[in-house]
């Protein structure tokens, strides 16, 4: 006979050991009951006894634990936003074994909403040249999208892509960044263009060129896109491809230390870590994975995720002191309606004040905003919009750039969070210096949606042959904070 025995809330079946017949193994590939029906008896009878047993509760020691990560796993990636669930989908990509590495997306977020980006743009338009390239890389992702990430029997993706280029404004005083961005952007083979005042009135005749002295715009390969629609699709594409997931939240690591002296007779820790405690959404519950490697992909909380191994809380003077700089920084987005405003020519304009907006469909609507300066930043906890800043701040930006603006009318707002590099304002890219195992995706702060390809790209290659293969993102790693070497990009929006 079967026998049922409980293991930690998890129930095994042991059937006997004499192997089935040909009639049974018939029966039960036809579900015309035989072994089936003798395991759903057992299983009856089991329940029957505990209801017996325990009248009055709903426990029961059958409760699936789908839900919990597994207990063993070769990499777990903690974030579940565009770009982890871009890793995940790049290490089964590039290593096509489907059983190869164990992967699993850490998500505390079931909605996904706080790892959505408020709006999806791509531009090549930077000052670092992998920026550039990894923009570049970004946009043949975009335009190719369903080669890489459609699902057999699913609908074809449309990721809504509309090929209107970013206009950068420059007054008198930022002539010289602007033009040396357009020769490192050329280099790199990006199609832009700069326009002179007479140039640009003459292609759009409503901008105020009263204070600008020179414009930059993109000619290829520049737009906007749905970004809800990129993350699903990378998400449905990972799962496809056997990437493992669940809704969580990493609260702890378990590392082994192994200690080595330099020549100097310096002491260093080097951590591996050996497991993630992930706890489970709304519950006490928690799962221990036993993995290979951690890669942090938790976008605005990167840090938080990085103070769990011990990173930022070292001795003065060791590598374990510096800490993953980077923080949440709340953004506010405006819709808005104009009716005599620029018509389908509207690319997305960038103002030499910072303010920017872009059409948002057909019907004279547009979205914008502006980022604040340092001593004004808005306190992000929470996502409550500041309805007085558009009017006090960016409206008459706007209306000073754009003249018909002044009557425009705002309709609806919202917030979300940027993962902020305060070092930099560039992405963290590869494996901490003395936590050997832990890897970093963050602190784009703002520009990592459209970046996503190319650094889950890069960083399953680092993770699969040990180096950057197709683009080296070397310049972004963690040591740039030991050393004191920032990587400036001096085209932040």
């Amino acid at each position: 006979m079967s026998v049922l025995r409980v293991c930690g809330g998890r129930v095994r079946l042991l059937l006997p050991r004499a192997a089935p017949t040909c009639c049974q193994r018939r029966t039960v590939a036809d579900g015309d009951g035989g072994v089936s029906n003798v395991i759903n008896k057992e299983l009856d009878k089991f329940h029957n006894k505990v209801r017996n047993f325990m009248p009055g509760s709903d426990w029961s020691p059958l409760r699936s634990t789908d839900h919990l990560p597994p207990e063993h796993a070769d990499i777990v990636v903690v974030g579940g936003g565009v770009i982890g669930w871009s890793i995940a989908y790049w290490l089964k990509k590039l290593y096509q074994q489907r059983r190869a590495y164990r992967v699993v997306v850490v998500e505390r977020d079931p909605t996904l909403q706080l790892q959505t980006a408020l709006w999806g743009g791509i531009r090549q338009q930077f000052s670092r040249p992998e920026n550039i390239q990894m923009s570049l890389f970004g946009a043949h992702f975009l335009r190719n999208v369903n080669e890489y990430l459609g699902v057999v029997n699913e609908e074809p993706i449309d990721i809504q892509f509309n090929p209107s280029g970013y206009l950068f404004l420059s007054s008198e005083k930022g002539v010289e960044t602007l033009l040396e961005n357009y020769r490192i952007q050329s280099d790199q083979g990006a199609k832009v263009a700069l326009l002179s005042p007479d140039q640009l009135i003459k292609k759009f005749p409503w901008i105020n060129t009263q204070d600008v002295a020179l414009a930059c715009y993109g000619l290829e390969n520049e737009g906007w896109f749905d970004p809800w629609t990129l993350l699903c699709a990378l998400r449905s594409k990972a799962l496809s491809m056997g990437v493992e997931h669940c809704h969580g939240e990493v609260v702890g690591f378990d590392s082994s230390i192994n200690k080595m002296v330099t020549s100097d007779g310096e002491t260093v820790n080097l951590k591996t870590i050996q497991k993630v405690t992930v706890r489970m959404q709304n519950s006490l519950e928690s799962q221990a994975v036993e993995c290979m490697a951690v890669i942090n992909a938790a976008g605005a909380w990167s840090s938080k995720v990085a103070e769990l191994a011990g990173i930022g809380a070292g001795s003065p003077g060791s590598v374990e002191e510096v800490e993953l700089p980077v923080e949440p920084r709340k953004r506010y987005i405006y819709t808005f309606h104009c009716p005599n405003g620029p018509g389908v020519d509207c690319p997305l304009l960038i103002d030499s004040s910072g303010a920017y907006f872009r059409r948002e469909g057909f019907g004279g609507n547009y979205i914008g905003g502006l980022s604040p300066p340092e001593e004004e930043e808005p306190d992000p906890s929470n996502l409550d919009v500041d309805h007085d800043y558009f009017q006090q701040k960016v409206w008459p930006l706007l209306a000073h750039r754009v003249p018909v603006f002044e009557s425009l009318k705002v309709k609806s707002a919202w917030a979300g969070y940027y993962d902020y590099n305060t070092y930099d304002q560039n992405g963290v890219i590869g494996i901490h210096p003395s936590v050997q195992n832990l890897y970093f995706a963050c602190g784009f702060s703002g520009h990592g949606l459209q970046h996503a390809p190319a650094v889950g790209r890069a960083v399953a290659e680092l993770l699969i042959y040990g180096y950057f293969k197709t683009l080296d993102l070397g310049d972004f790693n963690f040591q740039r904070f030991l050393f004191k070497q920032p990587l400036l990009e001096s085209n932040i929006v």
